[in-house]
């Protein structure tokens, strides 16, 4: 099992014309990329950074409709609203389905403090099960006090009942990992660390072509496509704008944050929705990889080329408000670790309050260059996006209309997954566990690499279930260049534990610079850049 030898990938595009150049690796972007290869088109993605470096691996980790959606579209009387929620929730059946290693159901309680408030949310979920219509999710219930502190038994003792319904989570990084393998697998070309620079334009103002850049050392490409589609999310004004400078832009960034707790604060399986908070949020509790992951905030942000961060601020903010519903204390020095992510809000020009813009999508055909741009949506609704897009596609450019078939694609890893699998001997029950539920059927591939040196089978770290051979199937199959990209996105340890991850730099990176070739003095870089943006994200909140 070799990785690809980058160089020889770069010299082919040269030598070739596609179809498709798709620009942005983020969930939206890998999902036109295996909806356009599948209906038989000639594909190349590029991402200017690591796959799902930006707001693909920021989100709740949630599949859904969306609640908050369903209650403002009665609450204003906007039927957009709705159309959201139909949209997400028949999308969550394709997701759940789609990559049965990545994504499950979960339960979610709404605790209530009255029987009218009860009453009120209990109606409200319902409506939510009925728009679902039929699917494998069991319908809401409305619990007794004594159920609900069976099922949550940390909750505020004020509480009268709870309302419990079902949506779905996932890994949100390996899910994007896993639609830009399957592409890649299907006859895409997929880069990254490969960054747009400008355009190219034939005599008529037409997009043409692309000049690239290899981040990796400097070099640079030109792509010869016949459609450009740019799935750049936050970025998507500034990629506009390369192509006509005339165009307004469609972007309204909002910032959201979460942190991460010990899950012994919920000391449950089960997730907890505060349906109310003081800017007229949802705030969910979510147990996330044997952590307890809680968020999120919403407030405007336009500084889309720095990566956000949690403050401290926004700590406090999400300490208070899950705080009364909860009777164990939080302290702040029990928060582990946390992220910001910015959401491409499509922008209103009704408001600027950022919780009421819409989270709809668009597919923007711009006629002067032709550039497509895919903005807005949300993570659910990604699949359904990328029809989109890929469907305006074949109406300017192709004579040829074909059916979108990603709602029934089994991703790569998901294929005959048996989530009761009965694993050998190869690993202790807690690693096999948790490599086949980051992998699927590819667990198969890390014990091959085992069988190369059985010093791979050895944890990263004592306390978590992550091994060393994992590094090297991240470089060789998933695109791993930094030691970030494995620590933050293809095992998420910088997501749940900063000081873990502190502890595991070094190690991952003595393992990538043996399998890329890097010198001591290029990994000493590496090490210590990591770990001062570790301690910077740790003196923020401070």
């Amino acid at each position: 099992m070799q990785r690809k030898n980058r160089n020889s990938i770069f010299e082919s595009i040269e030598q070739n014309s596609f179809d498709i150049c798709i620009i942005g690796g983020g969930i939206s972007g890998a999902g036109c990329a295996l909806d356009a290869v599948l209906r038989g088109y000639k594909v190349i993605l590029i991402e200017k950074g690591d796959f799902a470096s930006e707001t693909s691996s920021k989100s709740t980790k949630l599949i859904h409709g969306g609640v908050r959606y369903l209650e403002k579209a009665f609450k204003e009387m906007d039927i957009s609203h709705l159309k959201q929620v139909r949209h997400g929730l028949t999308e969550r059946k394709y997701l759940l389905r789609n990559a049965p290693h990545l994504a499950h159901p979960i339960e979610i309680v709404t605790p209530v403090f009255s029987w009218l408030e009860g009453l009120y949310y209990s109606i409200g979920l319902k409506l939510y099960s009925w728009i679902a219509g039929k699917d494998f999710l069991p319908n809401s219930n409305w619990n007794s006090r004594k159920k609900t502190f069976q099922l949550l038994p940390n909750l505020s003792k004020k509480c009268h009942s709870s309302i419990s319904y079902y949506d779905g989570q996932m890994d949100d990084a390996r899910y994007c990992i896993s639609v830009i393998q399957s592409a890649e697998n299907e006859g895409a070309v997929v880069i990254n660390y490969a960054e747009l620079l400008n355009f190219q334009f034939d005599e008529n103002g037409k997009i043409n072509g692309a000049n690239i850049l290899d981040k990796t050392n400097n070099n640079k490409y030109v792509i010869n496509a016949k459609a450009f589609i740019n799935c750049t999310g936050n970025g998507s004004d500034r990629i506009r704008k390369l192509a006509n400078p005339t165009l307004e832009n469609r972007i309204a960034p909002s910032k959201g944050v979460h942190i991460i707790l010990p899950l012994h604060f919920l000391n449950s399986k089960q997730s907890l929705l505060i349906p109310k908070t003081k800017d007229d949020r949802m705030v969910f509790a979510i147990p996330f990889k044997d952590k307890l992951l809680v968020g999120t905030t919403d407030n405007p942000d336009n500084q889309v080329t720095v990566e956000p961060v949690l403050l401290k601020k926004e700590m406090d903010y999400l300490i208070e408000t899950i705080q009364p519903y909860l009777s164990v204390k939080i302290q702040k020095t029990d928060v582990l670790a946390g992220f910001g992510g910015l959401r491409p809000l499509l922008a209103s020009v009704s408001t600027k309050i950022s919780s009421k813009l819409l989270r709809d999508h668009i597919v923007e055909f711009d006629e002067t260059s032709q550039l497509i741009s895919l903005m807005g949506g949300k993570w659910t609704t990604y699949r359904l996006m990328a029809k989109d897009a890929i469907d305006v596609y074949e109406n300017k450019f192709s004579n040829i209309i074909n059916n979108s078939i990603t709602d029934s694609y089994t991703l790569v890893g998901g294929g005959d997954f048996d989530k009761n699998k009965e694993f050998d001997l190869t690993f202790d029950k807690t690693i096999n566990e948790c490599l086949y539920q980051h992998y699927g059927t590819n667990y198969s591939k890390i014990v091959e690499i085992c069988s190369e040196n059985s010093s791979l089978k050895e944890r990263i770290l004592a306390e978590y279930p992550y091994i060393k051979a994992q590094v090297i199937y991240g470089v060789r199959m998933e695109y791993c260049l930094t030691i970030r990209d494995f620590l933050a996105r293809r095992i998420r340890l910088e997501l749940l534990d900063w000081e873990a991850t502190k502890l595991a730099i070094p190690i991952v990176a003595d393992l990538m610079a043996q399998e890329l070739g890097w010198s001591i003095e290029f990994k000493s870089i590496q090490i210590k850049e990591y770990q001062l943006l570790i301690n910077s994200f740790q003196e923020n909140i401070q």
